[in-house]
């Protein structure tokens, strides 16, 4: 175990990736005004992205589909974590934000910082900026974040090829792909379950809540509700953050009608459209401000986002 630095290694101190200021009233106008925007997320991970599409005009209903618990298997997320601790892999992969406090929670039993637990030589890349955002809050320096998709494949497509030993705790559920890729670039790949992805609302005792939101942050919906609003063509649009945000959205909402789809990455996307859902557009920087941007693209196509709107919190992956 060894004591890491608490800023980017990179030579971005201070640095917000996908951001650059903090959340302020917008000037211009608001092209989500009235609105109805269907967000598939439980409140404690929502509060940065329903402030956003606020800042915008629109009005945000929260729909929870999915929730996250501890992995089941603890003794195998123990030993690679404790392996991690003691140098044994040169880079750690993390592809959430639900990772890293998986993570937190593994660093915490052992009364030390997530930060402190992570040897100073071993290197850490995130699949994408929230998810390197939630890392540097937690004082960890990210080396990689990929530039041109923030996604499993992006990062697989721009990792350094060469022999690395490499740590990469995941959802259950997680796709291949990202294990794969690193794979043929010449790396060997330990992954681990960091956590398991169940439908909302997860068993408390077990449930991975992300901190420093009670309460609700917007109004939250019933599946039977939401299905109601988007028949009567209330809804202009819902998010989803994952491909198993969009099956759960197939399996309850469907047929959307006239509300559109909005998917958070090119995976997200690809999964809908295997349903057969219409994907209205693709969010191309997984951040609260990128998300913004593709409701306003699949709600009012041709219009430019209000370049005043804009956040420095990382959200939640």
């Amino acid at each position: 175990m060894g004591q890491r630095g608490e800023g980017p290694a990179t030579g971005r101190a201070g640095h917000r990736h996908g951001a650059e200021r903090t959340a302020t009233e917008p000037t211009g106008p608001r092209p989500l005004e009235g609105d109805r925007i269907l967000v598939t997320r439980s409140p404690d991970r929502a509060g940065t992205f329903v402030a956003q599409l606020r800042l915008a005009g629109a009005d945000p209903l929260l729909l929870p589909l999915k929730d996250f618990e501890r992995a089941s298997n603890q003794a195998a997320l123990d030993e690679a974590f404790n392996a991690l601790g003691s140098g044994q892999y040169a880079w750690l992969v993390v592809s959430s934000a639900t990772t890293v406090l998986a993570l937190q929670i593994k660093a915490a039993e052992r009364q030390v910082a997530l930060h402190q637990w992570i040897p100073a030589a071993t290197r850490v890349a995130a699949v994408g900026p929230s998810t390197a955002n939630a890392l540097e809050d937690a004082g960890v320096a990210v080396h990689l974040v990929p530039q041109h998709e923030h996604s499993a494949a992006g990062l697989a497509g721009e990792w350094p090829a060469g022999p690395a030993t490499v740590l990469l705790p995941q959802a259950d559920i997680a796709a291949p792909t990202l294990a794969l890729g690193l794979s043929a670039k010449g790396a060997d790949v330990r992954t681990v379950v960091a956590y398991h992805t169940v439908d909302y609302p997860a068993e408390p005792g077990r449930r991975l809540a992300a901190p420093g939101t009670s309460g609700s942050v917007a109004k939250t919906l019933t599946p039977a509700e939401a299905k109601a609003c988007i028949s009567d063509g209330g809804i202009a649009a819902v998010v989803a953050a994952s491909p198993s945000a969009a099956r759960r959205i197939h399996a309850a909402l469907s047929p959307l009608g006239a509300c559109r789809f909005v998917a958070i990455g090119k995976t997200t996307a690809a999964a809908a459209e295997a349903l057969g859902l219409t994907v209205a557009a693709t969010a191309v920087e997984a951040t609260p401000a990128g998300l913004v941007a593709a409701v306003i693209r699949a709600v009012h196509p041709g219009t430019a986002p209000n370049p005043d709107i804009h956040s420095s919190a990382s959200g939640t992956q």
